[in-house]
């Protein structure tokens, strides 16, 4: 207890308990002036540990109201009170910490990068003033590729300056919020084809949802079926009768994690530490569950592969409605809620609903950020969570307390108001241990987004994230001032937390919605401009409102599944502001850095949690081919956006973006334009090679001197970068390797679909990628499948090869002179082949099997560079001295 009272009333440096509105919680020093600028929070903070005993022990809250009269009176209470004092200064405490990377690991890397810059700098000048006039062609286009690769590089680092990693305190919240006052969380699950995303991953997915570890009342989830799927619909029906018996095993043993098929293939000896018997004995009767569970979805989905001439028919009788894929009217099916059957210890579970938006022929949807939008609509008629989760249906949730970790964000009384979003980062199973094709995306994940997290926050990735559901309605973060004005001076209606009426009368939305003061919401003073921007739903408008979410007063579950049906129908979003100021944006197939861009525009952060246990896992690509695809998708996601309205270099100059949060979002525009001068540098080598000239002219002393420093501070900024972020060298290889294979390949298609595109000639149509439920995933490590992607790489390294052989050949043949010249030139094509070294054991297969098709492009390209190779006449002697015939010599 000693060391509790020294903790708080002398709080050790480092430590700051709250802050101001303009700032986030930082490390800093205690003082007496902060105390008392902030002592009415103190209060109401140590109120919500203290009403907890307020009818037992009245003199408990009593002695809260102590916290008022400065930090020497905190001791008193704690003494008084013992634990429950220590519970009291402990809620006062913040629910999160940020940790700065230790200077002896930053500054280094810092002064490095600044060392690099200035060796750059000096190594372009004597570049430009050296050219070679022998091969100007050559050194021009080389120097060129050279800045434009330094820019990018640029890019690419400013942005890692501040990078920092935050810590939560899950104690803390527990203390200072009661289960009951935690605030709700809708989750949204998206799939698009059962038949390609088996339904038993999605299951899995459902069920981690359903078991998570925070108040069943308080969680919603929303599946969203784009293929209108009566396999899906089935297969969540048996998922709810599952998660009766499943939700109650997860709480009672606390296991994780909470996926089924993960959890029971993970290869653990769980009888290991004496396991109590009757662990055991529950453990194998739910293995049995679960693997009938598994072959009644493998029975659905074998009857799902014959589907009937008439089309599929529900058990009463009626004909599907979704029959038709691509033309059918909306469904929803609540499968599990607040007034279903509770599971086998009669406890409540989560609301389990079942979504297909409408479609028909002649509208456009959007794909998944239509999907999306359609679940933030109908999530706000049925629950109106205040926080909002979404998941691929293949990312189940790997850390049960994943929800509480983000809460510690979301719910924190002041920075949690500015806060859009918390992204997790993305972890996946089954990749193979050497992680070929850089899958993990650890440098992403683990270093850059750390360094966003010290600006204004890390991007939005699509996936493992939870949102504050004002962010994505398009408003503006508030100030507290403005908070304060808002509270007085708007209308106590129905749509309004705090609402003193029971009754939601549709009559009266005209003067409710249009009571607002104009000073503050210009765009927001009436009935109609709120049905332009949100759409003609009177419930849905009256849930945008309610900061705190929960539903209106009165209203029954009859008007709202009435108005849920409509917020999902095609025509909902005509004239209105959804998807290009509202919800996830559309004109991108990468639709998450375009929305989370435009959030950051507005003036709202962004934190990036790095919980110990991975908060999410799901699948990635396993074989070369799907992996080039998923690349080709995001890059051409970012050439639309670079061509729209919305790219960073001339959009949301508001004063609100962070110039290095601009920088990263320039950067995760403009990556694959770098291909262009990637493949171009990637070519120079062999070219130099076979025609016996080089882009480098003779070295001085100086010259020498800047090249080796430029190669000696390349190897100190990886060396450095690695230190402080904890990546391993081999993540930071394959990385390396993925850029160059990834850069020639899909990043150069990318830049010529999306310059079609701008044209008016639109040739891209992604299908959802294929996924794999059984154990035999890494069986697709060896999968070939042939596509238009892998022909620039196999050219580049048929073409470096073969520029190996016509260099050594013509060194053998002039003699020891041409040897020096020729290690330069062969260092640069080692360099290619050594990053497509991961590429050519794809091409491979297993067992070292060239497919076909890579054989003959092959013998074609070889043809082609050995006839431009005899072309050169490399084995003949050169003519430089005197014609023999003329000189009289006969041989």
């Amino acid at each position: 207890m000693d060391e509790a009272l020294t903790t708080v009333s002398h709080p050790p440096n480092g430590l700051l308990f709250f802050h101001s509105d303009s700032d986030e919680v930082e490390n800093g020093d205690y003082n007496q002036q902060h105390w008392h600028q902030n002592e009415n929070q103190a209060f109401s903070l140590a109120g919500s540990v203290a009403s907890k005993d307020f009818e037992g022990e009245k003199g408990f809250f009593s002695n809260a109201e102590k916290l008022k009269e400065g930090p020497e009176k905190i001791s008193l209470v704690i003494k008084d009170q013992g634990e429950d004092g220590y519970n009291l200064a402990e809620a006062r405490q913040p629910l999160w910490r940020k940790v700065s990377i230790p200077s002896s690991l930053i500054n280094p890397y810092r002064i490095v990068i600044i060392l690099r810059f200035t060796v750059l700098v000096l190594f372009f000048q004597y570049r430009i003033s050296t050219p070679v006039h022998d091969a100007f062609a050559l050194w021009l286009i080389s120097v060129i590729c050279e800045i434009w690769l330094a820019l990018s590089w640029m890019l690419d680092q400013l942005p890692k300056w501040f990078p920092i990693t935050r810590e939560t305190y899950l104690d803390r919240l527990a203390i200072r919020f009661e289960e009951k006052l935690l605030g709700p969380v809708d989750i949204f699950v998206t799939t698009a084809d059962p038949l390609k995303e088996p339904p038993i991953i999605t299951a899995n997915t459902v069920l981690s949802v359903l078991s998570v570890d925070y108040p069943a009342e308080k969680v919603s989830c929303y599946v969203s079926d784009d293929s209108a799927s009566m396999l899906l619909y089935d297969t969540l029906s048996e998922t709810a009768q599952f998660a009766r018996i499943w939700v109650p095993f997860c709480n009672k043993y606390s296991i994780e994690p909470r996926a089924p098929e993960s959890y029971f293939s993970q290869k653990v000896d769980y009888l290991k530490d004496k396991v109590h018997p009757a662990f055991v004995r529950d453990r194998r009767a739910m293995k049995r569950e679960y693997e009938e569970f598994k072959v009644k979805i493998n029975v659905l989905v074998a009857k799902a592969q014959k589907k009937p001439e008439e089309g599929w028919v529900m058990q009463d009788g009626t004909p599907w409605p979704g029959n038709n894929t691509d033309d059918h009217s909306g469904m929803i099916q609540v499968c599990l809620g607040s007034d279903g059957e509770p599971d086998k210890e009669g406890k409540e579970l989560p609301r389990l609903v079942y979504i297909s938006r409408e479609k028909r022929l002649g509208y456009k949807h959007h794909k998944k950020a239509g999907a999306m939008n359609a679940l933030v609509r109908v999530s706000a008629v049925l629950s109106n969570a205040p926080f909002v989760l979404n998941l691929d249906c293949d990312q189940y949730i790997n850390n049960s307390k994943v929800l509480k970790e983000a809460m510690c964000f979301l719910m924190d009384p002041q920075f949690g108001k500015k806060l859009s979003y918390v992204q997790f980062p993305r972890r996946f199973d089954g990749i193979d241990c050497n992680d070929r094709y850089a899958n993990h995306n650890t440098v992403l994940f683990d270093i850059n987004m750390k360094g966003l997290d010290g600006i204004q926050g890390p991007v939005y990735v699509g996936t493992g994230c939870v949102f504050n559901r004002q962010a994505l309605y398009g408003y503006k973060p508030q100030s507290e001032k403005r908070r304060k004005m808002s509270s007085s001076s708007w209308p106590s209606c129905c749509c309004c937390s705090g609402d003193s009426r029971s009754t939601f009368d549709l009559d009266d939305m005209d003067e409710e919605l249009g009571g607002f003061d104009e000073q503050e919401e210009p765009s927001f003073t009436s009935k109609k401009n709120f049905e332009k921007r949100f759409g003609q739903s009177p419930v849905f408008i009256a849930s945008t409102l309610m900061e705190d979410g929960g539903l209106p007063k009165g209203i029954n579950s009859r008007l709202m599944m009435k108005e849920a049906i409509h917020v999902i129908s095609c025509g909902y979003e005509e004239k209105t502001e959804w998807g290009k100021e509202i919800g996830w944006l559309y004109g991108s197939v990468t639709e998450d850095i375009l929305t989370g861009f435009n959030m950051h525009c507005r003036g709202w952060k962004s934190v990036y949690c790095m919980p110990e246990r991975a908060a999410f896992k799901g699948t990635a690509p396993i074989n070369l081919s799907d992996r080039l695809h998923q690349i080709l998708k995001w890059a051409l996601g970012s050439t639309e956006i670079f061509f729209s309205g919305y790219c960073p270099l001339w959009y949301g100059y508001s004063g609100k973006l962070k110039w290095l949060q601009r920088l990263a979002y320039t950067n995760a525009i403009v990556y694959p334009f770098t291909s262009i001068p990637l493949l171009v540098y990637c070519t120079i080598p062999a070219v130099c090679l076979l025609t016996g000239k080089f882009f480098i002219s003779t070295l001085t002393s100086l010259a020498s001197i800047w090249l080796m420093a430029l190669f000696i501070c390349i190897i100190l900024t990886c060396v450095l970068e690695l230190r402080w972020s904890g990546v391993s060298i081999q993540d930071w290889w394959r990385n390396e390797q993925f850029w160059v294979i990834g850069g020639v390949s899909a990043h150069l298609f990318a830049v010529f679909l999306g310059l079609l595109k701008v044209a008016g000639i639109d040739t891209t149509n992604f299908t959802v990628r294929e996924k794999t439920a059984d154990g035999t995933v890494l069986g697709q490590l060896y999968l070939f499948k042939w596509t238009t992607l892998l022909i620039p790489p196999t050219s580049l390294v048929i073409l470096n090869m073969v520029g190996i052989v016509a260099g050594i050949s013509d060194a053998l043949n002039n003699g020891y002179d041409s040897w020096g010249p020729l290690f330069g030139k062969l260092f640069f094509s080692f360099w290619v082949i050594v990053h497509l070294y991961p590429f050519l054991k794809g091409l491979m297969g297993r067992q070292n099997r060239t497919p076909t098709i890579v054989v003959l492009w092959s013998i074609l390209l070889a043809l082609i560079f050995s006839m431009i190779w005899v072309r050169f006449d490399v084995f003949l002697p050169k003519k430089t001295g005197p014609v023999l015939k003329q000189c009289g010599v006969e041989c």
